[in-house]
């Protein structure tokens, strides 16, 4: 889907007090800054003036059309003169979707000659976002404030920034995961409260047999895989003459795409421990799905497919890529360590430096035949990893700021995708912290992604969010973890 398709509703607060030429006035500007903002490149989907509101019935009704508009993904309020803050009261308690304070005014400076008791009336914003300031805190809302001057660069990204994290909000609010059999046996990370995931998050995750995929396998076409195969030697290298290989993996693809499909779900899982009736892992099957935008989580981690696609979704036009990622092994050098992040297979092809092979090798696990996959190096940059964890009553999310880097090595006979990074604040602090915060191997790594897209994320679902990046240290995140568990818990 189009971000454009996707809107986030403009609403400023008066009252009839100022009279019907400011009223109009505030109209107008409104209706210009928005068209402004619509037009900008930092603002990925439409930004739409909604109306200026004067009463609380106004407001009740206006957040009402938001919750059942399914177009509208958010809202962003502004006070440009005064708006007493009860009248928003009923209509923000209603609210059902991702809320922006935006701080912000429609002249720049102060005119110093033309500044009058006139003027004064009309431009109360800092006036106004006082008064609604107070009864988002009051009412102990969700909400993201942004201030600054409507027209600069670093106030539009930041805008931009959060619109996307609304989207990822509506995208979870939608999700479904299938899950090919259960997850991995005996694995503890991976497990997790699907009711309260459904509850807080909006996932609905479900199991289906891996019967169902190999019926669906079995009703693929051979013109249906030779029409997937143009598309893999379109955009992949070829570095193996076994092409029946690659055509079980199209086999594999094709079929859990309609499976997808036909059940309205945007993420899968599925395990090596549960492959009765296939012949392989799929391998190059999951990976160019996940290129096509698709959530996957290796070992039925069905919390890290979510993830993987949310966060597909509210980077959608960004360059950088996001992919499904594992922490593997450490390179300890006295002059340098680095994270090996890589799968037995399933990386995303999104995050690579350079055109991905197609290769088949064994696999070492899952009693089968070796699989075909994609090898590649993953392109250095500044990047996130991000895990979601269950944390017993609540999710928690932990982020931490990476630096991928050209590998150092060749890596000859390591068959798959991979990726090297510096963890920040440096290898072995943000190591100890990443294992103090619960944090899973199995993580979304993305290059388009920020921190703070995924931390406004967190703040519209009401969930914990934990940060690792250069100037965390181990005293002040030690006693941040423990004030965060104290508040969690009597906050459930």
């Amino acid at each position: 889907m189009s971000l454009k398709t996707q809107e986030l509703w403009f609403i400023v607060g008066s009252q009839y007090l100022y009279g019907t030429e400011v009223l109009d006035t505030v109209a107008a500007r409104a209706s210009e800054m928005a068209s402004f903002i619509d037009a900008q490149p930092e603002i990925p989907c439409r930004f739409q003036y909604k109306g200026t509101m004067k009463t609380a019935d106004e407001i009740e009704l206006l957040v009402k059309e938001a919750n059942a508009c399914d177009a509208c993904i958010g809202i962003v309020t502004w006070m440009h003169t005064f708006s007493p803050s009860k009248m928003w009261i009923n209509g923000l308690a209603l609210l059902q979707k991702p809320y922006c304070h935006f701080a912000t005014q429609y002249n720049r400076e102060i005119p110093d000659l033309e500044i009058d008791m006139d003027f004064m009336n009309l431009n109360q914003a800092a006036h106004g976002d006082r008064e609604h300031g107070f009864i988002g805190a009051r009412m102990r809302m969700p909400r993201k404030v942004i201030a600054g001057y409507w027209k600069d660069p670093a106030v539009l990204a930041e805008l931009g920034g959060w619109m996307r994290s609304a989207v990822g909000y509506r995208e979870s609010k939608h999700l479904k995961v299938v899950r090919f059999g259960d997850n991995m046996r005996e694995v503890a990370v991976t497990e997790g409260d699907k009711v309260e995931a459904q509850i807080k998050l909006g996932w609905q995750v479900n199991t289906w047999p891996v019967g169902e995929l190999v019926e669906a396998m079995n009703a693929v076409t051979d013109s249906e895989i030779d029409a997937r195969m143009d598309e893999y030697l379109s955009a992949y290298d070829l570095a193996t003459d076994r092409m029946d290989t690659i055509r079980y993996q199209a086999r594999e693809e094709i079929a859990i795409e309609k499976f997808l499909t036909r059940v309205g779900a945007k993420a899968f899982s599925n395990t090596f421990q549960d492959l009765v009736g296939m012949r392989q892992l799929p391998g190059l099957a999951s990976q160019h799905l996940m290129a096509k935008g698709y959530g996957y989580g290796g070992e039925g981690d069905w919390k890290v497919s979510a993830m993987t696609r949310i966060v597909k979704a509210m980077t959608e036009g960004l360059p950088g890529g996001t992919a499904f990622m594992e922490d593997y092994t450490y390179h300890l050098a006295e002059d340098g360590a680095y994270s090996l992040g890589a799968h037995m297979l399933e990386v995303c092809p999104s995050i690579a430096a350079a055109k991905p092979r197609i290769e088949v090798h064994p696999l070492g696990i899952g009693d089968r035949e070796p699989p075909a996959r994609l090898v590649f190096e993953g392109a250095a940059g500044s990047a996130v990893v991000a895990s979601l964890i269950d944390m017993g009553g609540r999710m928690r999310l932990i982020v931490q700021d990476v630096e991928a880097i050209q590998p150092i090595m060749k890596m000859p006979n390591l068959p798959v995708a991979r990726v090297m990074w510096r963890a920040m604040p440096d290898l072995s602090t943000g190591l100890k912290l990443w294992i103090l915060a619960g944090g899973a191997h199995h993580t979304v790594m993305s290059y388009a992604a920020t921190a703070q897209m995924l931390e406004d994320w967190a703040e519209m679902m009401q969930m914990e969010f934990v940060h690792i990046c250069k100037d965390t240290s181990m005293d002040s995140f030690r006693q941040n973890l423990f004030l965060s568990d104290l508040a969690w818990k009597l906050r459930s």
